[in-house]
């Protein structure tokens, strides 16, 4: 039997809404890798409907910039309001931190009348709370406009106090937190994807794309870009968003089992086969497979694999019925499929079936200084709450140290050297002491261990990283792999592949 994914809570828009609805709901969104506009967008919605309003408009802080800006608005007439702390009603409640009920408006002196003439829009009566999060700090306002029947009384002032709570943790639960926090502009586009470099902002461009089609992806580029991230972005903001998504991590999983795992097999197929057991194909029915690390798809299997992408159909392991599935393909890998065309490693049927759409993940060493320090304040927000440290800054140093590393293992690189020095940090400031990165790694910010590394290939760069990874944690190979985001037995094999 197919397990199903678990469906999202449906609102049913010809009822009523009450707050544990609403809640249960935004709950639910938020473990998606929905774009955080579309899952505020739905929650102005739903309190807009359950609070028997015309409007409503989330706000979030911009430190930086010392404003305020719409984030979610059914805004049909301008774009964005920006406001500047303490200016109008939503200012005033962002510089506050106190709840405002203005039951009538026309002659407030607290409202600022130029957001109604841009938009025509006419506020007669307001409700207005801060959002906040665990330790009472501000990141945002959400205002509520013109109750349709009568005014917003106590009730309305409670439903609104729950939701901004249920949104401020929302937000401690995306990775925008970390933004709302520091004192640089916000840059935000899908959740748990840090970074707004020139090269990333392509990346979203293209996920926003491809993720409104069905058509197969390709995501190439280094181990530790974020490539599982995307593929996820892809899923959960295209049309199958509802759908299971399903990950198969192809170098994982021993070659000999690899066919059952995708297909599933029948009963008495082979020795220990009991019972039928659908495959991941089967699981994903109507939605999503991923196929990580997809060059090291055995070659016999390939031809399987392609069947499914042309025809939609397969057989189970011992079985004779065909089955026909409906999925979305997106795969991934860090090699060079034309590489291993020539070299009779991969079915040059399949690699043109794959490639429809090819996203290149760019290395973390080219998306320059910002997004490091973005991904950093973003790691040291996450490691904190996670291991209950309160460690919120960066020595001077311990900044230049990052700045310096070429970061041969990107992103999942950076994001265990984090964790770890998190750990380790005696006090509030992360030290440089506390980095355990590789010497052989870390140059200067001028080249030096850059320099050197442009002139390797990709393989001999891997083999040094792996090394070094190896040498921090005195040769313990499990942790080596849980450093590296990868499965100990995938560790062996390239051990065996580098002659390490």
């Amino acid at each position: 039997m197919k397990s199903a994914a678990p469906e999202p809570p449906v609102i049913d828009p010809t009822l009523p809404l009450d707050k544990s609805t609403v809640l249960r709901a935004v709950g639910d969104w938020v473990r998606r890798e929905v774009d955080l506009s579309e899952l505020l967008e739905r929650v102005i919605d739903a309190v807009t409907r359950a609070m028997e309003a015309e409007r409503c408009t989330i706000y979030l802080v911009d430190r930086a910039r010392g404003e305020i800006f719409s984030k979610a608005a059914r805004l049909l007439e301008i774009k964005e309001i920006r406001l500047k702390i303490g200016q109008g009603v939503a200012g005033l409640v962002a510089k506050s931190g106190e709840l405002f009920n203005l039951p009538r408006t026309s002659d407030d002196p607290r409202i600022y009348r130029e957001i109604d003439k841009a938009t025509g829009f006419t506020t007669r009566s307001m409700v207005c709370g801060p959002i906040k999060d665990k330790r009472g700090e501000i990141l945002g306002v959400i205002q509520v406009l013109n109750k349709k029947v009568g005014t917003f009384d106590t009730s309305d002032e409670e439903l609104l106090v729950g939701l901004a709570a249920q949104i401020g943790t929302v937000l401690e639960s995306t990775s925008l937190y970390a933004q709302l926090r520091a004192p640089t502009p916000v840059a935000y586009h899908y959740n748990r994807i840090v970074g707004d470099s020139p090269l990333m902002r392509k990346v979203y461009d293209r996920v926003a794309k491809a993720a409104q089609t069905d058509a197969t992806v390709l995501l190439t580029g280094e181990t530790g870009t974020g490539k599982g991230l995307i593929a996820r972005a892809i899923h959960f903001n295209g049309t199958r968003r509802d759908k299971p998504f399903v990950a198969v991590d192809c170098a994982a999983i021993p070659e000999t089992l690899v066919e059952n795992e995708l297909f599933g097999h029948e009963r008495g197929a082979f020795t220990g086969a009991d019972r039928k057991m659908p495959g991941k194909f089967e699981i994903a029915d109507s939605g999503t497979v991923f196929l990580d690390e997809i060059g090291d798809l055995p070659l016999s299997l390939q031809g399987k694999l392609l069947r499914v992408i042309q025809d939609k159909e397969f057989e189970r392991v011992g079985g004779t019925e065909t089955k026909k599935v409906d999925v979305r393909i997106v795969a991934a890998t860090h090699r060079n499929l034309e590489e291993a065309v020539s070299k009779g490693l991969f079915r040059e049927d399949l690699y043109y079936r794959i490639r429809v759409v090819t996203f290149e993940m760019p290395p973390l060493r080219s998306r320059g200084s910002e997004d490091l320090l973005r991904l950093v304040r973003h790691f040291l927000e996450e490691f904190s709450r996670r291991h209950r440290k309160d460690v919120r800054e960066l020595a001077a140093d311990a900044l230049q140290r990052l700045m310096a590393h070429t970061w041969p293992g990107n992103i999942r690189e950076l994001e265990n050297c984090i964790e770890g020095a998190v750990v380790m940090a005696s006090g509030k400031v992360l030290e440089t002491a506390d980095l355990a990165l590789a010497p052989r790694a870390a140059g200067g910010a001028g080249g030096g261990a850059a320099a050197d590394l442009s002139s390797l290939s990709w393989n001999q760069m891997e083999k040094r990283y792996i090394e070094a990874v190896l040498a921090s944690t005195g040769g313990n190979r499990a942790e080596a792999a849980r450093r590296m985001g990868i499965g100990r037995n995938t560790l062996l094999r390239k051990l065996k592949e580098f002659g390490l």
